[in-house]
């Protein structure tokens, strides 16, 4: 039989690459859970490879090359798997945002990426960078657009973020951006395309005063938590792991003003905002 063939780089590698996971392991007579034992990986690890959700780097290609017995099929294609115009640690997350059916994010000290409009996004990554050149700050703001456009369908992902008051009140480009971001979420809310609710200050000591946190689910695939500190982040399969920050989530929620009066707050302060010349 001829082998697979290599990947065609303008269509969606990852899916191929996937797809082309489960026919050599089918065909190797391995369950996931055989293969990741050669791979010294979880066998959720290997799901995540075949539904595309996980990027496969070059040493597990090289590994699977080994075991399946492909001719190095996986080695040459991880590469065009792997081509993204993200930075190499959010690379990997921004791939799995575009497949999940549901995202469940805490965001403590800014505007989650999904939520953000152009303007408070390039004061974002001004903030990170204040001497990059305007055209770098033009392309992360276009990644960072194009991120959000999966909102664009009516009902997937289903979004809920849980925003801690810090964010809204940390003044990110100017009075005039804040209120515009924030009229962009409530009006996002109020066309019932994301939940979203406020921590307040109020709330006091909570479960997640020690970072953001970022959960996704699969319609095929295990579900993957995301961490992420100052220019890094890891993505974790870990089922225990991901069940407690599930837990941790939905005790933020409980912690968190309602739907309603998260609304009437984060329009409060865009009005506020608004009054640009007035403290």
């Amino acid at each position: 039989m001829p082998g697979p063939k290599d990947l065609d780089p303008s269509s969606s590698p990852r899916a191929l690459l996937g797809a082309e996971l489960r026919h050599a392991r089918e065909k190797a007579g391995l369950s996931q859970d055989e293969l990741s034992l050669r791979l010294f990986v979880s066998g959720s690890f290997i799901g995540q490879l075949e539904a595309g959700t996980r990027r496969m780097q070059p040493g597990y290609a090289r590994l699977l090359d080994e075991v399946l017995e492909t001719g190095g099929f996986f080695l040459r294609n991880c590469g065009a798997a792997a081509k993204s115009r993200y930075p190499e640690h959010f690379a990997e997350v921004a791939e799995a945002e575009a497949q999940a059916t549901a995202i469940r994010e805490y965001a403590p000290l800014l505007i989650p990426g999904l939520l953000q409009t152009p303007a408070y996004a390039r004061a974002v990554n001004r903030g990170y960078d204040p001497t990059a050149p305007e055209e770098t700050i033009d392309e992360w703001v276009e990644g960072r657009m194009e991120r959000i456009r999966l909102l664009d369908h009516p009902t997937r992902p289903v979004l809920w973020a849980v925003l801690d008051e810090a964010a809204l009140r940390r003044e990110t480009g100017g009075r005039a951006v804040m209120a515009e971001a924030l009229r962009h979420i409530a009006g996002l809310a109020r066309r019932s395309r994301i939940i979203v609710q406020v921590l307040p200050f109020s709330a006091g000591a909570h479960t997640a005063m020690e970072g953001a946190l970022k959960l996704m689910e699969f319609e095929d695939a295990p579900p993957l938590v995301y961490f992420e500190g100052v220019r890094i982040g890891r993505l974790e399969d870990d089922p225990a792991t991901v069940s407690q920050l599930r837990f941790t989530f939905d005790l933020l929620v409980a912690s968190a003003l309602s739907r309603e009066k998260s609304l009437a707050l984060i329009e409060a302060l865009a009005q506020d905002y608004g009054h640009e010349e007035h403290p």
